[in-house]
This record gives structure tokens, C-alpha cells and sequence, in this order.
């Protein structure tokens, strides 16, 4: 069987900024070309996952605490600047979408770091035209295409797309990653368990 691995991911979760870090070398050892599938988490939310809104609304402040203990030592460790963005939850629907183009072109991993750094090291709101400006020149796109796309029909129901079928196919949140298409795994911390599956897949 041919290694498959495909990654459902959103820009606006500091986990996924992580696991975006961390996948692409364990892609670069097992020789798999990462298939990006940039999603609306708040889509997936909505649908079928909606206590992660209940849990914001009513944190339980041990927990709370120490998730924000978990995420520093994680930063830390991948050596990421994650902060507390001011803006949070962001509406990253406008990047997301940018995503798909980026991906035509070519440039989705310069284009997704670059949207990552922006929110969660230097703290910009991404869901505004100039912070989405900026960060596209330092990709090299043109902005006048990008915003045309993001706009557009089609892009509108490729990132609508792409969260139904991960919706459809078990998923619950960002990031998501497949294994030759059935074995799902979600969260930074399952890196580990997908490089055991790529490694099984590539003896079988």
C-alpha cells in the first residue's frame, strides 16, 4: 500500500501550529508528500463538536491553568513563539481559504508559517486586510489575486468542502491527520503514534 498522509488544519489553533511544525520532518524521513487540506474549525465545532464552546463559556480554572503550562512547555520544547493573541477566537476564514491558493501555487508551507507567525508569535490579527497584506508579500503573492480568490464561489466551497469531509469521516477539531486514508489521528501530541503507522504502512 502507498504511504498516504493528509493533514485537516486550521491557522487559528496553537496546537496546530505545533503539529505543523512537527509533522514535516517526520514526512522528510518517511519520504510522503504531506496532502494539506486547510479546513474552518469553527465549522467543525458547530457540527460536532460544540462543548469546546461550552468549555471557554465556563473553564474550569485548574485545567485552564494548566493548559496554558502545557502549551508554553510545548513552544518551548519545538522552539515557537506562541503568545495570547488579543483577538481569539479569530475569524481565519479569509486565510483559510488563501490556503487553497497557496496550495495551487505551490507556496502552502511558506504561506501557512507565515500565517502562524503572524497570530500566534507576533500577535496580528489575522482576519484583517492589512495584517493578510503584509504577511502575502513576505510569500510572494499577489494580493489583488489572493483577495479575488478568497471571495470567490469557488474557494468558498472548496474550504466548505474540505470541513464536511472531515466531519464526514470522524473528525471533531484541528489538526487531523490521515494515514492511507482510514487511521485518523488528532492533536500535536499524537505526532509519535502517526510516524509508528508510517513506518507500518511502508512494510506492508
Amino acid at each position: 500500500m502507498a504511504k498516504r498522509l493528509e493533514c485537516f488544519f486550521d491557522c487559528s489553533s496553537p496546537w496546530t501550529y505545533l503539529a505543523f511544525e512537527g509533522v514535516l520532518p517526520i514526512a522528510e524521513r518517511h519520504d510522503v508528500e504531506i496532502d494539506w487540506r486547510p479546513i474552518l474549525v469553527g465549522g467543525v465545532f458547530n457540527a460536532v463538536n460544540p462543548s469546546v464552546y461550552e468549555n471557554r463559556e465556563r473553564p474550569v480554572p485548574a485545567k485552564a491553568r494548566y493548559y496554558a503550562k502545557d502549551l508554553a512547555d510545548w513552544a518551548r520544547a519545538a522552539g515557537l513563539g506562541i503568545g495570547q493573541p488579543s483577538v481569539f477566537p479569530v475569524n481565519s476564514v479569509k486565510v483559510m481559504r488563501g490556503a487553497l491558493l497557496a496550495e495551487r501555487q505551490g507556496l502552502l508551507v511558506p504561506y501557512a508559517r507565515r500565517v502562524f507567525e503572524a497570530y500566534w508569535r507576533d500577535l496580528e490579527d489575522i482576519s484583517e486586510d492589512a495584517v493578510i497584506t503584509s504577511l502575502l508579500e513576505d510569500v510572494g503573492m499577489d494580493t489583488q489575486q489572493f483577495f479575488a480568490w478568497v471571495a470567490s464561489p469557488e474557494a468558498k466551497q472548496l474550504l466548505r468542502d474540505n470541513t464536511d469531509e472531515l466531519i464526514r469521516r470522524g473528525g471533531f477539531g484541528s489538526p487531523t491527520f490521515f494515514v492511507d486514508g482510514d487511521d485518523m489521528y488528532f492533536g500535536n501530541d499524537r505526532l509519535p503514534l502517526v510516524e509508528r503507522a508510517l513506518q507500518r504502512t511502508a512494510h506492508q
